[in-house]
C-alpha cells in the first residue's frame, strides 16, 4: 500500500469515525518537523476504555500491549491503534506481510526493533456510530494478532525464541529422566528404557533448537545490517525526488 505514493508524511486511520480528524496536523508535525519514523495515535490512554462498549477487546488490546513492551523491551502505549502517521523511511521499508488486523501489530513491532524513532499522541477515542457494524473478530483475530506476535518475536529475537525452546525441552527431559536415574541408582535396573532413550532424544532436540537460534540470531544480524543500507537508499531516493 505504500510503494504506489511518495510522499513526506503519510496518515492512516480507520474509515469507522472513530478517531478525530483534528489531531492528524499533530501527528503530522511530529513526522515532518521532529523526524519521527512512525506517530502512534495512542488512545487507550483518553477515552477508549469508557467509550468502547466491548469488554474483550479493551482486554485483548491490553494483552498485546503488555506483551509486545515486554518481549522487545519498550514503551509503545497503544499498538492496535488504527491512527498513525509515517514518515518516508518508514513507508518505504516497512514489509507488508500481513492482509487483516494483525498489520498493526507488525508496525509496531517493526519500528521498536529497527530503533526507529516512534511518538505517541494521545487522541480522544469514540465508539462506533450506531447501526455501523465492525469487521472485527474479537476471537478469531484476537487469535491471528497473539500467532502473529509468537512469529514475528521468533524472526526477530530468534536466539530468545530458541533458547526458551530449548530450556522447556530440557525441562520437561529432565523431568522423565530423573525417576528412571533414581531407579538405577537404588536399584541398578533401567526397567524403562523407552523412556530414557525418549528423553535422549529431548535432549538432542533442545540441543538443536539452541545452535538453530544462534545461527538465525546471525542471519537477523546481517539483515539489520543491510536494513541501513536499505535505509540509505531510501534517504537518497527521497532526496532525488525532491530535487527532480
Amino acid at each position: 500500500m505504500f510503494r504506489e505514493i511518495d510522499a513526506e508524511c503519510y496518515i492512516m486511520t480507520d474509515g469507522d469515525d472513530t478517531y478525530p480528524a483534528e489531531y492528524a496536523r499533530e501527528m503530522a508535525d511530529l513526522v515532518l518537523n521532529k523526524n519521527a519514523d512512525m506517530v502512534v495515535g495512542d488512545r487507550l490512554s483518553s477515552t477508549y476504555y469508557t467509550e468502547n462498549k466491548r469488554p474483550f477487546h479493551n482486554f485483548g488490546n491490553t494483552v498485546v500491549r503488555k506483551s509486545i513492551n515486554l518481549l522487545f523491551k519498550n514503551d509503545i502505549k497503544d499498538v492496535m491503534t488504527g491512527y498513525r502517521a509515517f514518515g518516508y523511511n518508514f513507508a518505504k521499508t516497512f514489509p507488508v506481510l500481513s492482509h487483516g488486523f494483525e498489520i498493526e501489530t507488525e508496525m509496531t513491532i517493526h519500528a521498536v526493533d529497527k530503533n526507529m524513532h516512534v511518538e505517541n499522541v494521545v487522541i480522544d477515542y469514540r465508539d462506533r456510530p450506531a447501526g455501523s457494524e465492525s469487521k472485527l473478530n474479537t476471537y478469531s483475530d484476537g487469535f491471528k494478532v497473539l500467532k502473529t506476535i509468537v512469529r514475528l518475536y521468533k524472526n526477530y529475537k530468534p536466539q530468545q525464541f530458541f533458547s526458551f525452546l530449548s530450556l522447556v525441552l530440557v525441562i520437561i527431559a529432565a523431568a522423565f529422566v530423573i525417576p528412571v536415574f533414581v531407579e538405577y541408582f537404588n536399584t541398578g535396573l533401567v526397567p524403562r528404557i523407552p523412556t530414557l532413550i525418549v528423553c535422549g532424544f529431548v535432549v538432542l532436540s533442545a540441543i538443536q533448537a539452541y545452535f538453530s537460534g544462534l545461527i538465525l540470531s546471525t542471519i537477523v544480524q546481517k539483515n539489520r545490517q543491510d536494513f541501513e543500507y536499505r535505509l540509505i537508499e531510501a534517504e537518497n531516493r527521497f532526496k532525488q525526488s525532491i530535487n527532480d
